[in-house]
């Protein structure tokens, strides 16, 4: 069955995410002392009792107000209450019960779903701070102390929790899924692109630049199959970066990237190709991620007949550096060729997760030896003894030679060509190890 989901809920500031990571166990939520800072719902895992279940941290509740970001914030969080099997309402003993907590509450109980009160910030040992006990006005049962900064409190607020899972049942979850992580700059479309695979509003929107903080994660089954697709914080350049949480949103991203099987590399076809982008396809190439080009709001481009293989050839130009990465050209918004990002993605990931038999890899090895003589220096010809592979994700391979600095760049790519042919390598990018042994047996 599919595993109980817990909802931190709570007004700005109150201490929800660093709750959220003392219960996973570890900094996956940012925790700064500016409010707002956790915008976007960010899901993690907890066990307790023997029972693992899913933990949401959402961003900070206002639910009287004009403004844009704080509006969808209050959605976000409305989404996941609706989501949630419990809901956890963090409050604040040291600033006390104000008319935020009972409006939150208020919808809490309008929402039918389970509430356990937690009041955080109870730092101090022995009997309870006086203000304490004026949360039990919020009609919402025995509130429970916690500390979420040294963990005190927290084991009883799980056994609360637990108190409202579903029963177990036998059923085993299948978790075989590919992992995709969403980057590029900032709005380039990745969140529009996590919302329109789903059909909810997953992630917040804005023409804002940096609106997204978090890496958040979205399981996604179809007819394609499962997909997890993580959609990360725009990465700009370091220059443009002054803001203490944007750093750590760009970690973040940069550790999604690395636990994906494949980067979908987001550019803007209003803008066209510039120079952030090559940095932000640089860090999936050199994590050595499957990678895919979608080239996005291709709506919005004027065209003709030729725009697109025009646009395409500057690409081409433009990632000369990861020229196996195929291109897509789509629409976030109107969902132009997203069947066929799924489908590319499949690709992709077979290709990453690749293994070839070392007798076939040496076979494809003479038959490309026979066709192109390997380089020689100084009357001394380089020799390839065999090939085989060591892992995969990327796929990489060994070569056994008789010199090093005979085997050329030209050369591997030449054999990386082959190899491409050979097996439809499409989207990964391949990696040659260069083991140097005699050619000379004793």
């Amino acid at each position: 069955m599919a595993k109980p989901i817990v909802a931190i809920v709570g007004r700005p500031n109150v201490g929800k995410s660093t709750l959220f990571n003392k219960l996973i166990g570890q900094r996956l939520s940012i925790v700064d002392d500016t409010p707002g800072v956790t915008r976007d719902r960010l899901y993690g895992e907890c066990e307790w009792q023997n029972r693992t279940f899913t933990v949401i941290d959402t961003g900070g509740i206002e639910p009287k107000t004009n403004d844009v970001i704080l509006s969808q914030m209050r959605r976000q969080a409305e989404l996941a209450i609706e989501a949630a099997d419990v809901t956890i309402l963090v409050t604040d003993v040291k600033t006390g019960m104000v008319a935020t907590d009972r409006d939150v509450a208020s919808m809490l109980l309008k929402s039918g779903v389970p509430v356990v009160l937690c009041v955080n910030k109870c730092d101090g040992i022995g009997d309870p701070d006086p203000d304490f006990y004026e949360f039990y006005n919020l009609g919402l049962g025995d509130p429970i102390q916690v500390s979420a900064v040294h963990g005190h409190g927290t084991g009883d607020l799980l056994d609360e929790v637990c108190k409202y899972f579903p029963p177990e049942t036998d059923e085993e979850e299948n978790e075989d899924f590919i992992s995709v992580a969403v980057i590029g700059k900032p709005n380039a479309g990745k969140s529009s692109l996590i919302n329109k695979i789903v059909g909810t509003e997953r992630c917040i929107v804005s023409d804002i630049a940096g609106t997204t903080r978090d890496t958040i994660d979205t399981l996604v089954e179809n007819s394609h199959g499962k997909f997890n697709f993580t959609d990360t914080a725009g990465i700009r350049r370091k220059s443009r970066v002054d803001d203490n949480i944007e750093k750590y949103s760009i970690l973040r991203a940069k550790m999604a990237i690395e636990r994906s099987d494949v980067c979908v590399i987001m550019i803007d076809a209003t803008e066209g190709f510039t120079e952030q982008d090559s940095k932000v396809a640089g860090l999936a190439h050199e994590a050595g991620k499957g990678c895919i080009i979608a080239v996005n709001k291709w709506d919005a481009v004027e065209k003709d007949g030729k725009t697109m293989d025009q646009f395409r050839k500057k690409l081409e130009i433009d990632f000369a550096f990861m020229s196996y990465a195929p291109m897509i050209f789509i629409s976030a918004l109107t969902g132009q060729r997203i069947d066929k990002l799924f489908e590319l993605i499949k690709v992709v990931a077979n290709s990453n997760a690749m293994r070839i038999k070392t007798g076939v890899l040496n076979d494809i090895l003479a038959e490309a030896a026979a066709r192109v003589q390997p380089p020689t220096d100084k009357g001394r010809r380089l020799k390839i003894f065999y090939m085989t592979q060591a892992s995969t994700k990327p796929p990489t391979f060994v070569c056994f030679v008789n010199s090093a600095d005979l085997f050329h760049f030209s050369y591997r790519r030449y054999l990386e060509n082959r190899i491409r042919e050979s097996f439809g390598m499409e989207g990964t990018p391949i990696h040659f190890v260069v083991r140097e042994r005699s050619d000379t047996k004793k």
